[in-house]
C-alpha cells in the first residue's frame, strides 16, 4: 500500500510503532507482576486477574479498583473511581486525534482508544509528523501483550507460594505507591502539600465518628477529589509565555 503524503511512511510503518512500543512493553510487564501477584495474594483466581489487565490496561485504576474489590465495594464505588482516576485518557485521546492521519478510520480510532495510556501517548503525539495506523497498532501491540502478559507471570507465581508470603504481599502495593510519590514529593513542595493533605484526609475517614461509615471505595473518591481539586486552586501551574 502506498504511504499518504500526510503520513510519511516513519510515522505509518508497523515496525517503526513496535521498535517504539518495546520499551513501553518491558516496562509495563515488570508493573503488571505486582499486579497479578496482588490480585492473586487478595483472593482473586488467576483467570481473573489476566482478564482485568487484557480488558483495562490503566496501572493506577486497577490497583485501585482491585483495592476497592478486596474490600467488597460495589460496582458503582468501582466505576466511578475508574472515571475520576482515568479521565485524563481522554483528553489525551481528544489530543491525538489531532493528529491522525485522515486515513485513520472511525473503527481505527475505537480501537486505538483503548490502548492511550500515559506512555503509548507520548510516544504517539511526541513527534512531529502525523500518525499513521499502523505505526500505532504497532506501537500499541506490545505494551498490550507486556502488561497481559506480566500480569499472567504475577499471578502464577504468588499461587505457587506459601500462605504467608502471599499475605504479606498486601504490603507491596503501598511500597510501589510510596515509591513513586515520595521522590516528586521531595523536590517539588505543592506536591508534597497536596500528599500531606491526602493522608489527613485518609485519617480523617477512618477515623472520625460519621465519617469512618463511608465505604472505602467512596473514601478513596472522596480524597482524591478534595486533594487534587485542593492542589489545582491553591497550587495552579503558571502559564509560560513563548
Amino acid at each position: 500500500m502506498e504511504e499518504t503524503k500526510q503520513t510519511p511512511a516513519c510515522r505509518n510503518s508497523l515496525a517503526a510503532g513496535l521498535r517504539d512500543g518495546v520499551p513501553i512493553g518491558l516496562g509495563y510487564f515488570s508493573v503488571s507482576i505486582t499486579f497479578g501477584m496482588m490480585a492473586v495474594a487478595g483472593g482473586l483466581p488467576v483467570w481473573a486477574a489476566v482478564a482485568i489487565s487484557m480488558t483495562n490496561v490503566t496501572s493506577a485504576g486497577q490497583f485501585a479498583g482491585l483495592s476497592i474489590i478486596l474490600a467488597n465495594g460495589t460496582l458503582f464505588e468501582t466505576a466511578l473511581t475508574q472515571l475520576i482516576i482515568n479521565a485524563r485518557y481522554a483528553l489525551m485521546s481528544l489530543s491525538l486525534s489531532q493528529k491522525l492521519d485522515r486515513g485513520v478510520t472511525l473503527l481505527d480510532r475505537f480501537l486505538m482508544s483503548f490502548m492511550i495510556t500515559d506512555e503509548v501517548y507520548a510516544v504517539a503525539a511526541g513527534g512531529e509528523d502525523n500518525v499513521g495506523r499502523r505505526y500505532f497498532y504497532g506501537l500499541m501491540l506490545a505494551p498490550y501483550l507486556g502488561w497481559a502478559l506480566g500480569t499472567l507471570t504475577g499471578a502464577v507465581a504468588s499461587s505457587l507460594l506459601p500462605a504467608s508470603v502471599q499475605s504479606a504481599l498486601g504490603l507491596a502495593i503501598y511500597g510501589m505507591f510510596i515509591a513513586i510519590v515520595v521522590p516528586v514529593a521531595k523536590k517539588v513542595k505543592p506536591v508534597l502539600k497536596v500528599v500531606a493533605l491526602s493522608i489527613v484526609l485518609s485519617c480523617a475517614v477512618h477515623y472520625l465518628p460519621v465519617l469512618n461509615r463511608i465505604s472505602s471505595g467512596f473514601a478513596i473518591i472522596l480524597c482524591t477529589v478534595i486533594a487534587a481539586a485542593a492542589g489545582a486552586v491553591l497550587f495552579p501551574v503558571e502559564e509560560v509565555e513563548e
